[in-house]
Parts: structure tokens; C-alpha cells; sequence
């Protein structure tokens, strides 16, 4: 700490998620240790990023694409656990193994422009003065509200994802669920035998994908990803361009009607939705399954945001200020690109502070 009560260190990672963690990891291997020459940074109460809020019915047999941390695998988890206690134990361990030191629980507020290009890490701990930031902050703390006429009179519940705590609350209700990726479906399949009616409705038609999801499936949809970061929109997930994968469990519910998808409706009325014809279905509880976006916020102040509404990355690293690295990001937003991006981060950093070209994307 210097003089003015800054904590002075080359590198700050904000967020100990799956990108977080990797980015550590691969700082460590570089030489950077942990509090000395770079920190991190979790605003959630324990270990296992924001598998820790997912909701107990998704028991991690039901996962999809669970990649391992580098250099320590997750094994001889039970199937039938919930997925939140199966990952955060692995990631607390993979914390203690390869001495990561987070700091948690800590919110960060803003990052800005210092003094001799340093970065200023605002945070309820205190500031950091940093020379280059990866920030791995993933989506979970913004999720996406759509906003449909009339959604303020809905005499009933209305909640996200990121509020679903399983299936049994819901039981003798009518559910309409919007959206249309793996959540969407994932939330109809467990409320159907519960709930006294369900509703599906998307604004596209779903996608189903048959056969397995391949390495070249793979990279042509982490492409489609990244060619949208590159030009500075938005990114969306990887599965909105690969489809959904059409499991047993998947093609039951399709055979049963639980997956009937009826189009977007035009407005919300107090005991329901109406679509444009005047068809109204009625409802006790609105379930958004609609998505989240990249909780970037704290980065306003540095202005990298694009008049398209994304940051434009070449790789990892912010084109408008090649000292931020974003991992977990657009084509990073996977567990497998996670753990790639975490090393290419690092691999820039390192150029950046030996004062050598950044590497091209």
C-alpha cells in the first residue's frame, strides 16, 4: 500500500468465477503472486461463481458442458447433487489448492483513470491502482427484463431466472414462461408436472439440434460470437447460435405438449397475456427465462463502450484500452473458452508489461 492509501499491484482480476479462476491460475503459472503483484476480487459471499445461485433442482447430472478448471479436474461428483454445492466445492478447492487468495465478499464500484497509467479499482475494500485489469464479471448480475404494454398492471407474480428456486413453488399455478434458450426449457420441463398450465412462448422459433455437439459446431459458433465483439455489438451467448440440444428428456416434453411454443405475445393485461389476434391466455405467474447481459457497468468511466452498445475485443483485450482484458465475454462466455481466454489474458498482459507489442487477435 502506498502513502495515500491505494493498494498498488500489476494486475487486478475482478470476479472468481470460472474466467476469474482460470485468469489466476495463469497469472500464477506466469510468476505473478497473489497479493503482491496482483489480487482478486469477488463480490459473492463464497466460492463457485454464480453456480452458487443457481437453484437446487439443477442437480449437476442435468448439466450441460461443465468443462474443468486447468490443472485440477472435477471428479466423482454425485449426479444427483445440486449443481451450486457440486461447483462451489470444486472451486473452493481449486482456490486452496493453487493458493488464489480471493478477497471476498467485495463490491466493485468503479474503475477510472489514475495517475502514470495505472488504473484506480474503486471498491467497498478500497482502491487498487492497477497496470492492467481482467475483468470476469460474467452476466449473472444483470439480468434482461424485456418490457411488454401493460407489464406494470399483472396481478400476478412476475420473476427472472436468476430468482427461480425450483419447481414446487409453482405447483397448482398457471405459468407462462418467456424465452426461448436452455433455462426456458429447462424451467418448463420441471413446472409441467407441478403446475396446473404452462405457456412457452419465444420471440423465434426454437432451434433444436440434433447430434452431437462437436469441436467444429464448437468453433463455428464461438465465431458468429466473436465476429459481433469484434465489431463492438452486444455479444450473445454462445447456445443462441448453436440451438438447443435435443436430448430424451427434451424430445418427452416436445411429444408431450410441454414444449409447444406459441409466439410472443402483444401485451400483459392484469389476468394474463394477449396476443395480437386477441387471443388471451391467463396466467398467475410471468417467468422470464429471457437472458442476462455483461455486468459491465463499473467500466463506464473508461468509455470502451461502442456506439453499437458492446466493447469491441480482439481477443481478450478492449481495443479501446489494451490494459483491460475481458474474459468470460462474448466467445469467451463458455467454460471451455474461459479457461482458453484466462491464458491468452495473461499471456497479453505479460507482453503489455515488458512494454512489447500486443499480441494480434
Amino acid at each position: 500500500m502506498n502513502n495515500i492509501g491505494v493498494h498498488d499491484v500489476d494486475v487486478v482480476v475482478i470476479g472468481a468465477g470460472q474466467a476469474g479462476l482460470s485468469s489466476a491460475y495463469h497469472l500464477r503459472r506466469a510468476g505473478f503472486e497473489p497479493e503482491r503483484d496482483f489480487v482478486v476480487l469477488d463480490h459473492a459471499p463464497g466460492p463457485g461463481g454464480a453456480w452458487q445461485f443457481r437453484w437446487p433442482s439443477l442437480t449437476f447430472g442435468k448439466v450441460h458442458g461443465m468443462h474443468a478448471l486447468p490443472g485440477m479436474e472435477l471428479t466423482g461428483a454425485d449426479p444427483g447433487q445440486p449443481s451450486s454445492e457440486v461447483v462451489a466445492a470444486y472451486f473452493d478447492r481449486y482456490e486452496h489448492a493453487f493458493d488464489l487468495r480471493v478477497r471476498r465478499p467485495v463490491d466493485v464500484r468503479a474503475v477510472r483513470e489514475g495517475t502514470d497509467g495505472r488504473l484506480l479499482v474503486e471498491t467497498s475494500a478500497g482502491t487498487w491502482a492497477a497496470r492492467a485489469l481482467i475483468n470476469a464479471t460474467g452476466t449473472w448480475d444483470r439480468p434482461f427484463w424485456p418490457r411488454y404494454p401493460g407489464q406494470d398492471t399483472f396481478r400476478g407474480r412476475q420473476l427472472h431466472t436468476a430468482q427461480y428456486a425450483g419447481p414446487e413453488e409453482f405447483a397448482g399455478l398457471r405459468v407462462v414462461v418467456v424465452g426461448g434458450g436452455a433455462s426456458g426449457t429447462q424451467h418448463l420441463m420441471e413446472l409441467a408436472p407441478l403446475a396446473t398450465a404452462t405457456t412457452w412462448v419465444t420471440r423465434r422459433p426454437p432451434v433444436f439440434r440434433e447430434g452431437p455437439f462437436t469441436e467444429e459446431v464448437g468453433r463455428a459458433a464461438v465465431a458468429l460470437v466473436e465476429e459481433r465483439v469484434r465489431q463492438g455489438l452486444p455479444p450473445r451467448s454462445v447456445v443462441s447460435v448453436t440451438g438447443l440440444p435435443l436430448s430424451d428428456a427434451v424430445r418427452r416434453a416436445i411429444a408431450d405438449g410441454v414444449l409447444d411454443r406459441q409466439p410472443m405475445f402483444e401485451r400483459i393485461v392484469p389476468d394474463g397475456v394477449v396476443w395480437a389476434d386477441g387471443r388471451q391466455v391467463d396466467a398467475d405467474v410471468i417467468l422470464w427465462a429471457t437472458g442476462f447481459r455483461a455486468a459491465v457497468d463499473h467500466l463506464a468511466p473508461l468509455r470502451l463502450r461502442e456506439p453499437g452498445g458492446g466493447i469491441r475485443v480482439e481477443g481478450t483485450r478492449a481495443v479501446a484500452d489494451p490494459r483491460i482484458q475481458l474474459v468470460g465475454y462474448g466467445p469467451s462466455a463458455s467454460t471451455v473458452g474461459a479457461n482458453r481466454a484466462g491464458r491468452a489474458a495473461v499471456r497479453d498482459i505479460r507482453r503489455l508489461l515488458a512494454h512489447e507489442p500486443a499480441a494480434a487477435a
